[in-house]
């Protein structure tokens, strides 16, 4: 067996049932990777000098190939169902055994790092990856190690990351080829028959989002966060399309993280060492910190170039919507040191509203901060994906279900916790139609979003007044700094009041009906916050 790169003391993969490998090469350089990466056919250079790959026929997550192996740990703590799909003991065995002998004579990279920044919460964990880009991922996203620190490395996880190892349903118990199953008691995430580098770090999320709130009191969070000048930190929730990367990416203020971040008393830390941002569409004027970040080191993911050269065409989306650049995140220009927070003054919960209906920011109480907080609430548009035509109203609990695997209340209560013991503002701002629905309205302008975020930072709304949205219960600031007072409200925005209303009430049924499956869970403080049916209008 051929070896390369620095090695730990601890560096025996038999333990993990690897045997037979042809080579393994440990911690090698992003450089080397790169190198070996294009050597070997499987990237190319851009202009930028970033890496591009394609990660085969999975250019996304696919949360139905997602399992939890269940067990003594797991069996009376996950949170079962759609998003945690339990898996057989003995089927992972059998899986895990037919993996191992198809790593026999490879070449394989193990890269060892840690997730979360701050040193108490610190996960040590190990990655073999059977692709070297792969493997670059990994030392993008995580936290290597420093050279002193390689020698004695002793893994707490292991994630065995092997995209040509293609499982057979009818006889390993998985949906299809592909998938991705954590196995709380052996620590171990197996990843099959998949290219995109996604599931790596999502994996290690879900395992911190069981870890943290169940035996550490600390908040897992699916969010960006950033630090001002007089060290106030800001949380930003949103899912996909929302604008969390992008308003978190602020040059007046130090990012801590864009992605997972942990909340333990009154400290907000990053769980990653880097970025992964989509970059569809992405321009040096929009979003110029990430543009600049996009260099040599950084990984492009299933982009196109542009006719004859290695230039990136960000707005071709040939291959899909969501392609992806991973870079770490010491390429940002402002970065928080530590990757950490302390003073959370003020948390922003971000949805790209489609229907038009909610205002640009309104403040919410603690119960409606837990409500939209379980809710989770975007819509889709046309040309996201495929088979949309037109808007669709999409909630995703605690803006990240896909990765939560405990019960989302125990997230909403523990996030009520903090507001009680934080003196911290929850503001919900709406990135998404104004003047009317998708098709007829107009996409809320990036400098609106960023003036009423901004007032909320620097505290311009403290002494505004407010009016009560009728429908949602939300608080509308009737003043914000640099934005026309016309268009906080969403009603006044539209010609047709009567077209509006019947718009709010359709959301609001949309949000109610989700709710029911959390509502014999959640406290009257909750279900307060729920918004009115046009019934209860009426009445």
């Amino acid at each position: 067996m051929k070896i390369s790169g620095k090695l730990p003391d601890f560096n025996d993969l038999s333990n993990l049932g690897i045997k037979n490998i042809s080579s393994v090469h440990w911690n090698l350089t992003t450089k080397e990777l790169t190198e070996i990466t294009i050597n070997n056919g499987m990237g190319i250079l851009a202009s930028s000098g970033a890496l591009c790959v394609k990660t085969g026929k999975f250019t996304g997550r696919s949360p139905k190939d997602r399992f939890i192996v269940k067990d003594d740990v797991t069996k009376d703590t996950v949170w079962w169902g759609e998003v945690n799909i339990p898996f057989d003991t003995s089927d992972f065995n059998k899986l895990y055994q037919r993996a191992m002998n198809y790593l026999k004579h490879k070449e394989i990279y193990v890269r060892d790092v840690y997730a979360c920044s701050l040193k108490k919460f610190q996960l040590k964990i190990r990655v073999i990856n059977e692709y070297p880009w792969s493997n670059h991922f990994v030392s993008n996203m995580f936290h290597d190690l420093k050279e002193e620190e390689i020698k004695s490395f002793v893994p707490q996880w292991n994630i065995i990351n092997i995209p040509g190892f293609q499982a057979n349903p009818e006889s390993d118990g998985t949906r299809q080829a592909n998938f991705s199953i954590i196995n709380f008691s052996k620590k171990i995430i197996l990843i099959g028959g998949t290219g995109y580098t996604g599931e790596i770090k999502k994996g290690i999320f879900s395992v911190l989002n069981y870890i943290l709130p169940h035996s550490q009191n600390t908040l897992s969070m699916h969010c960006s966060a950033n630090i001002g000048k007089k060290g106030d930190t800001a949380v930003f929730f949103g899912l996909s399309g929302t604008g969390k990367t992008t308003l978190s990416a602020d040059p007046e203020r130090y990012l801590i993280g864009d992605d997972e971040h942990g909340w333990s008393e009154n400290t907000v830390f990053n769980f990653e060492g880097g970025c992964y941002a989509k970059c569809i569409n992405l321009s040096k004027q929009n979003e110029p910190e990430i543009w600049q970040a996009i260099k040599q080191g950084a990984i492009l993911e299933n982009v196109v170039f542009k006719n004859g050269s290695n230039e990136v065409d960000f707005t071709n989306r040939t291959i899909t919507e969501n392609t992806r650049v991973s870079y770490p995140i010491t390429f940002m220009k402002n970065i928080a040191q530590g990757h950490k927070g302390d003073n959370i003054k003020n948390i922003f919960l971000l949805t790209a509203d489609a229907f038009g209906v909610l205002p640009p920011i309104s403040k919410l109480d603690k119960g409606q901060a837990m409500y939209h907080f379980i809710s989770g609430y975007t819509a889709k548009i046309p040309g996201t994906e495929e088979d949309i035509s037109e808007p669709v109203v999409t909630f995703s609990a605690c803006f990240g279900s896909p990765f939560l695997p405990l019960h989302p209340i125990k997230y909403a209560e523990m996030l009520g916790d903090k507001i009680d013991h934080s003196n911290v503002n929850v503001w919900l701002v709406n990135t998404g139609w104004t003047k009317g629905p998708y098709g007829i309205g107009e996409r809320m302008k990036l400098s609106h979003t960023r003036a009423v975020i901004m007032a909320a930072l620097n505290d311009n709304l403290d002494n505004v007044k407010f009016e009560k949205d009728p429908i949602f219960g939300l608080n509308i600031p009737l003043y914000c700094p640099k934005i026309p007072s016309s268009i906080l409200n969403p009603r006044n925005t539209w010609k047709n009041k009567e077209k509006y209303d019947k718009k709010a009430f359709f959301l609001a049924d949309k949000f109610n009906e989700n709710f029911k499956k959390y509502e014999k869970y959640a406290s009257n403080e909750i279900i307060n916050a729920m918004p009115k049916s046009l019934i209860e209008h009426e009445d």
